[in-house]
Formats: structure tokens, C-alpha cells, sequence
């Protein structure tokens, strides 16, 4: 499990899906629209929280506007309910402060003891290896690079669009050659 963003409304320019212009477009396609200027955020960033089921090669995620120990809980019992309650989860985390109990909050490590979840954590600076980061590459190849956003329902629409192809078509060549370039671990 892990975040993902901040997701700006900003043009992601890179690998394009799109024809490209030029000498050897078609000749009745019109070009392609120009990519605005983002100099502001007036809309606010999002936050994607996800998680990657080795077992059954399966994605979740949800876009939330902020990134905080009560969203991490949120997303935690999402994860919970996806699993009967006997059965023993282990979500693999990053050292981000909302994902670790403190003396002065242990909120993180009383839910997990009362909902049978063990919470491991990837050493510090090494996040690359919890294997949800070449997820988010495959992410970011599929659903992100290549465009500009009106909104963030739009965007948030479009990342969902993504997860559920990517449970549908978990074998797809082309997805597994990006997540396997990825996975350096």
C-alpha cells in the first residue's frame, strides 16, 4: 500500500496515444490541441491511496483530496473489508509518518491489532521495494502520460478507468513489460 501524487491539473507531457502532427499525419486530421499553461493551483492537488494484492495480481485504489493518518485508517479498513475477518493481511508500507504509531498517537497500531493486520515497513529510503511502486509506473504510462486534465473528477475518472483494466487485463504483454521494467527488487 501506498500514495501516489500529488495529482495536479497539469498537462504530463511524454508518450502520447495521440497522432502526432506533422509531415506524415493524415491530411484531414486536424492538429492536436495546443497544452495549456499551469502556473496555479487553484483546484487543489489529489492524493491516489492504492494498494497491490500479490495474491490475486489485483490493484484498489481511491483519490482523496488530502494525506493524513485518518485517510491512511480509511483506506486500511477499505483493504480490511475486501478479506474475511479471520484471515490474517499484510500491508507492506513506506516510512511516511501518517503509516507509523508514535508515542503520542498509536491510533495505526491499535486498529491493526484489533482487525488482524500486520503492518511492515520498507526500510527507510528503499520504498522501491514495496512492489505497488512499478504499479504506479504502469499508472502513470497508461492513464496519466500524454494528458491534460480539465478536472479533478475528470482525472480521478480516468485513473479509475485505468485500475479496472488493469484487474481485467492483468496478463496484457505490454503492462507486464512496463512492471517488469519497474520492479527492480
Amino acid at each position: 500500500m501506498d500514495e501516489f501524487g500529488p495529482l495536479n491539473l497539469q498537462p504530463h507531457p511524454d508518450r502520447h496515444w495521440a497522432g502526432h502532427g506533422g509531415r506524415h499525419k493524415d491530411p484531414g486530421r486536424e492538429p492536436r490541441p495546443r497544452r495549456r499553461a499551469t502556473y496555479t493551483r487553484p483546484h487543489g492537488v489529489r492524493h491516489l491511496f492504492a494498494a497491490y494484492d500479490l495474491g490475486r495480481d489485483k490493484l484498489y485504489g481511491h483519490v482523496k483530496k488530502t494525506k493524513n493518518r485518518s485517510k491512511f485508517l480509511e483506506f486500511c479498513r477499505y483493504l480490511r473489508s475486501l478479506y474475511p475477518p479471520k484471515t490474517r493481511i499484510e500491508i507492506v508500507c513506506d516510512n511516511y509518518s501518517p503509516h507509523l504509531t508514535t508515542k503520542r498517537c498509536r491510533r495505526v497500531e491499535d486498529w491493526a491489532e484489533a482487525n488482524n493486520v500486520e503492518i511492515a515497513y520498507t526500510p527507510t529510503n528503499s520504498s522501491w521495494l514495496n512492489r505497488i511502486e512499478a504499479q504506479f509506473t504502469a499508472l502513470r504510462y497508461f492513464a496519466l502520460d500524454g494528458t491534460d486534465h480539465a478536472s479533478h473528477k475528470e482525472q480521478g475518472s480516468m485513473i479509475r478507468r485505468y485500475i479496472i483494466w488493469r484487474n481485467k487485463h492483468a496478463t496484457d504483454e505490454h503492462l507486464r513489460k512496463i512492471v517488469n521494467k519497474a520492479n527492480v527488487a
